[in-house]
């Protein structure tokens, strides 16, 4: 089912595309209606097929899965959508175990949110993640991407989210990476707290969590061995700092 938001007709711009895919029709119908309050589209989807068949046409903004679907667990939709993917994920579940929310966040999802939940509390983290992911696209289309950074034997272009290292080798960020990953390069060889990597309000462990998942997806693709980072430095009890000197050109 769709449920189309109106196109603003001062700027002409299309309302954001939102995929719920929950096996529970209330759900559906609970958050389709927070979220067209706020003029989303929404389409919403009670199996994994039905989502999967839709994605091959159409990637959408922000995608809220279930990971209990009845025919596919919900992971495999988030990994259908690849690093490359500029959609948001939050998964909506029932499945609370941290190896569940690990396993999510490892595979890029931006939230993780646990059945019973608050529809407000949905509604703000959809905004929180749009707005950033909005904020990242104006970043790209603005004159800074123009300049790359050049650190630690790799180069990162912002314009396409891509690390290029000296022997070749390329590597694409999600957006949520990028997001970390440059203001680390903004702050070279300055501790940054995880609130100041991302400002955003979750319970304590899943905040945590959150970033350190992230910042081990970073490290896999920047370092020699991840397990001993040389490139981006733990700061117990304070948060990560980026070693590396930092020449933007």
């Amino acid at each position: 089912m769709q449920c189309r938001g109106k196109q603003d007709p001062e700027t002409h711009i299309e309302p954001k595309l939102i995929y719920v895919v929950d096996d529970e029709a209330e759900i559906c119908k609970l958050v389709s209606g927070e979220l067209q309050k706020f003029n989303y589209t929404v389409r919403t989807f009670q199996t994994g097929s039905q989502a999967q068949y839709i994605l091959r046409q159409q990637k959408p903004d922000l995608m809220i899965v279930d990971l209990g679907l009845p025919d596919m667990d919900g992971l495999s939709l988030i990994r259908q959508l690849g690093d490359s993917c500029k959609t948001g994920v939050i998964i909506l579940s029932g499945r609370n175990s941290l190896p569940d929310r690990v396993l999510g966040l490892e595979l890029g999802a931006d939230d993780y949110i646990s059945k019973p939940f608050d529809p407000r509390e949905l509604l703000a983290r959809t905004n929180s993640i749009l707005r950033r992911m909005e904020k990242m696209a104006t970043y790209q289309l603005s004159d800074r991407p123009r300049k790359q950074a050049r650190f630690g034997g790799w180069n990162f272009n912002p314009a396409t989210l891509t690390l290029s290292g000296q022997n070749g080798s390329q590597e694409i960020l999600s957006t949520a990476e990028a997001e970390l990953l440059l203001s680390l390069l903004k702050a070279p060889k300055q501790i940054l707290s995880r609130e100041q990597l991302l400002p955003m309000r979750h319970d304590n462990n899943t905040f945590d969590r959150c970033i350190d998942v992230r910042m081990s997806r970073i490290r896999k693709k920047l370092e020699t061995d991840p397990k001993t980072p040389n490139l981006i430095k733990t700061v117990y009890g304070a948060g990560y700092m980026l070693m590396s000197d930092v020449d933007w050109h």
